[in-house]
């Protein structure tokens, strides 16, 4: 009840102020919405119709220069000799040079940077005589599709290197010997893409919208960078352009695209049939009414603000108790009990219902605090239990092994043998009795691996093989004791057990964050239904049952519960064996360093 009085209240008040207020800020926005529409659909059309009237006048310019260069008489008279059969070598010489004179003039007084290239049937392009001009797509463009206005490309029949890796646009028409009539080749006009795509892409429409210049099948005329969204929407809206240029033009329409509402605006040019188009998402276009309307959304959230605060200060006196009680059940509930207790104080009133209700409430919190550390104690105290009951079942059972490997080069009188491995022994015992720290360094852990594989080696001398990688960053970082020793020795016992020379790999490095180790051997692998119990075990529990083992494969799984037991889901294990081949253990942990 008195939480239902504070919310009527807080929604009265709000009521009496937004209502109002947000009618009169959508009216005032939508009314100033359709006015700067308005005049941005007024200035687009005059921005593309000053693009359209530099185009269409440039565009005259190259046609004309075009029709010039095909009728003029010293294109006339190398077209002439060329076709003729008896012209002679020096006639048809001193007509291409004529014309490569007149060309040349014309394109150094041309100021637009156009270049001009004719190409015929008896001698290829005028510049690099390339005969391969017909594969090229303007061409067959050209005689397919009668497309005179090529798309952005590349011309390398040009006269100098400038020339050839500058993109270009064209206007392509037929070489026409006047006289007869008859085709023979055409006339390229050449003009660098730059001209109309600078002009193009200062056209901007809000802050992202561009215009671009694009044939009816969709292709872009100046080669410009598109982003995959302007492509869909190009693609979408391309047909209804074609329709709508058919009665008008130019014009603009809103098209909604995935979701958003976008306004397109276009224009057709006949000539070379092409169309310009510009689309633009509305919201970039009130931007400015939209921080209008903000900044009345954020006055009448203040006040609004302040209606429920003078809402809360009348409620405050009654509710105040529940609901810092109410605080406190949710520090309960996410077991943060010491910042519950904390606001008890807070919350005890007299001795009312609601201090009644609230000296139970903290007198079960206490409890409850108390039952879970209890709780958590124990199972922390059996935790280390176990861990130092399976870092300890290790050592009877290696230092068995080690004690047979001394004793048989005892036995065949290898004396130095005996006191290197006596004294490897040593260092490996300094190293195994201290169980002050259960975290060591990896360079600690590869020492004492090395003297265990100097026993071995003094035992099986050629018969055994061991290369060792070690990453130096990794010598520093910390692991928990006694993980690659057991894994060392499995891999040695069971490469020797198949005969032959026993090949083994120690790698450990580290890398972005992660430690890892691997051991590898050439021995007698493992039958994949072990391989998979293995996993099983470390995957269905934080502990896997070693003491009950029953000494199958004690050092391996004494390893893996206990990096189960110290790193729980963070330890990433993977084994790789096949059966008579050799296996892979894999283990692979956080890079500790302190």
């Amino acid at each position: 009840m008195l939480f239902s009085l504070r919310s009527r209240l807080m929604l009265a008040f709000s009521l009496l102020l937004i209502i109002p207020f947000t009618t009169l800020v959508l009216l005032l926005s939508e009314e100033s919405s359709e006015a700067i529409r308005g005049s941005i659909e007024t200035s687009t059309s005059q921005t593309l119709e000053q693009f359209g009237s530099h185009l269409t006048t440039f565009l005259k310019q190259v046609e004309e220069t075009g029709n010039q260069i095909m009728s003029n008489s010293v294109t006339q008279a190398w077209l002439t000799t060329g076709m003729n059969p008896d012209s002679t070598m020096e006639e048809k010489l001193m007509a291409k040079q004529r014309l490569v004179d007149y060309i040349s003039s014309y394109s150094i007084n041309n100021s637009s940077g156009i270049s001009i290239g004719i190409y015929s049937d008896f001698s290829g392009g005028i510049w690099t005589q390339d005969r391969t001009y017909k594969d090229q797509l303007w061409h067959k463009q050209f005689k397919l599709e009668n497309e005179r206005w090529t798309g952005a490309h590349y011309d390398y029949d040009q006269a100098d290197e400038v020339m050839k890796v500058r993109q270009v646009n064209s206007y392509v028409l037929p070489l026409v010997k006047l006289q007869s009539f008859a085709r023979n080749g055409v006339v390229k006009i050449n003009y660098p893409t730059t001209i109309l795509r600078d002009s193009l892409d200062k056209i901007r429409l809000g802050s992202t919208g561009r215009a671009f210049l694009i044939k009816p099948d969709g292709s872009n005329v100046l080669d410009q960078l598109v982003n995959e969204e302007e492509i869909s929407i190009v693609e979408d809206t391309l047909e209804e352009i074609k329709e709508r240029s058919a009665k008008q033009s130019d014009g603009f329409f809103s098209v909604l695209h995935e979701g958003e509402t976008h306004l397109l605006f276009y224009r057709y040019f006949a000539n070379q049939n092409w169309y310009v188009i510009g689309a633009v998402p509305e919201k970039e276009l009130f931007v400015k009414i939209d921080l209008i309307r903000r900044t009345m959304l954020i006055v009448g959230a203040g006040l609004v603000a302040v209606a429920m605060l003078f809402a809360l200060s009348l409620s405050y006196g009654i509710t105040r108790p529940l609901t810092a009680m109410a605080r406190a059940m949710k520090h309960v509930e996410r077991g943060e009990f010491v910042s519950a207790l904390d606001m008890m104080p807070k919350v005890r009133t007299g001795h009312s219902e609601v201090g009644y209700v609230t000296r139970i409430f903290e007198s079960m919190t206490n409890r409850l605090r108390y039952l879970i550390e209890t709780e958590f104690e124990s199972n922390l105290r059996r935790k280390n239990a176990e861990y130092k009951a399976l870092l300890l079942q290790i050592n009877p059972h290696f230092f068995n092994n080690t004690l047979e490997i001394i004793g048989g080069l005892a036995a065949m009188k290898r004396n130095d043998e005996v006191i290197d491995a006596t004294e490897a022994l040593g260092q490996m015992m300094r190293y195994s009795l201290d169980l002050k720290n259960d975290l060591v360094k990896v360079k600690e852990e590869m020492a004492y691996t090395r003297d265990y594989l100097l026993i071995l080696k003094h035992r099986y001398a050629n018969l055994l093989e061991v290369e060792m990688e070690e990453d130096g960053e990794a010598g520093e970082l910390l692991i928990a004791k006694f993980l690659l020793q057991p894994i060392v020795e499995n891999a040695v016992k069971y490469s020797l057990e198949k005969g032959g020379v026993a090949r083994i790999g120690i790698s450990v490095r580290s890398a972005d964050g992660r430690l890892t180790m691997r051991v590898s051997d050439n021995g007698i692998g493992m039958k994949p239904e072990f391989v998979e119990e293995l996993l099983t075990e470390m995957a269905a529990s934080d502990k896997a049952d070693i003491l009950n083992s029953g000494g199958r494969s004690i050092g391996l799984r004494n390893v893996l519960s206990r990096c189960r037991l110290y790193y729980g889901k963070l330890l990433q294990l993977n084994i790789d064996s096949v059966p008579g081949e050799g296996t892979a253990i894999t283990i692979e942990i956080p890079a500790v360093k302190g």
